[in-house]
């Protein structure tokens, strides 16, 4: 699918950076054995002295009754680097 951005949605600084951040997550996902498409994914921000973080969320898209098996990738908001990636028992 193309899709053409408008020079609008490129100047939201925020949509841009949560772009850069999920492309980054998805691709550490994808090497920790994560099937990205088939997954629910959230984003939460995170806070702390050095700045912001996104904490990128994979976990099974029917996950009543059951527990564990999610993937966290935290990736740092200004340069979209990988910080550390957690997996779920």
């Amino acid at each position: 699918m193309v899709a053409t951005l408008s020079r609008e949605v490129l100047q939201d600084d925020i949509a841009v950076s949560i772009a850069r951040v999920l492309a980054a997550a998805n691709k550490s996902a994808r090497q920790a054995g994560v099937d990205v498409p088939k997954s629910l994914i959230t984003i939460t921000q995170r806070f702390s002295g050095e700045g912001m973080t996104w904490q990128v969320n994979y976990g099974m898209k029917n996950y009543i009754g059951r527990r564990g098996g999610d993937v966290i990738v935290e990736v740092d908001s200004h340069d979209a680097s990988v910080e550390q990636i957690l997996r779920g028992q």
